[in-house]
């Protein structure tokens, strides 16, 4: 048993009759709400490990719930959607959500992401200073980045920009989000620039940059930093 509390946020009583066995048989425990306003409740009062959201919720948007959670918890939460517009899954994101899974889908990749989402939980509230991927070595304390033990030189820009990537690993991290984070909010919207960028960074620190391993495309979206079991 994992010991860690998974809330399903979803009013498709099928969702909830598939979810919770498989959950449980991956070592969850399984809390559910059919509201935005029963999930909001049962994370004040069950304290759950991780939320799986539903946006199509009765009598709210699954972003507003979201919202809410941002103003006072980093809980980590995956979107379990039907919607699969880009807008709806930068939205969501953008909000402060660590992961969209659009509906159907395969319940191996959904326990891979909370994996990793729980995964990365507990590396934040460890404070952990290095991280290890493929060969590829981080060291944030002194600002070092090898791959099998040899030193890669990166730029100021290039390595925040990893650094950014690398500490959410496993989950999407907006494009707006990454330009905001290293150039500014007056680059919010310089996609082009990024994706340059991104090209460059791949260039050095991929095995194949024609075929990244490590930063991988989210197509309108943005970039996801590999880890295990992403």
């Amino acid at each position: 048993m994992s010991g860690f509390r998974v809330l399903v946020v979803d009013d498709e009583p099928q969702i909830q009759r598939f979810l919770r066995p498989a959950l449980t048989a991956a070592g969850y425990e399984v809390i559910e709400a059919g509201t935005g306003a029963q999930a909001l409740k049962a994370i004040a009062t069950m304290a759950p490990d991780l939320i799986i959201l539903d946006l199509g919720l009765p009598d709210m948007d699954g972003k507003e719930v979201v919202q809410n959670v941002r103003g006072w918890s980093e809980l980590p939460i995956i979107i379990l959607s039907a919607r699969d517009r880009e807008s709806e899954k930068i939205a969501a994101l953008d909000l402060g959500a660590d992961d969209y899974i659009e509906k159907p889908f395969g319940i191996g990749e959904l326990t891979a992401r909370i994996r990793t989402a729980l995964r990365h939980r507990t590396r934040e509230d460890g404070g952990v200073t290095e991280i290890s991927v493929d060969g590829l070595h981080i060291d944030t304390v002194r600002r070092l980045i090898t791959r099998d033990d040899t030193p890669i030189h990166l730029t100021p820009k290039e390595y925040d920009l990893v650094l950014m990537l690398a500490r959410h690993a496993g989950r999407v991290v907006t494009h707006k989000a990454l330009l905001t984070s290293v150039w500014g909010p007056a680059h919010a919207d310089d996609l082009h620039y990024l994706r340059v960028f991104v090209g460059q960074v791949r260039g050095k620190i991929e095995r194949d940059p024609s075929s990244p391993a490590i930063i991988r495309t989210e197509p309108g979206v943005g970039y996801r930093f590999v880890g295990e079991d992403a």
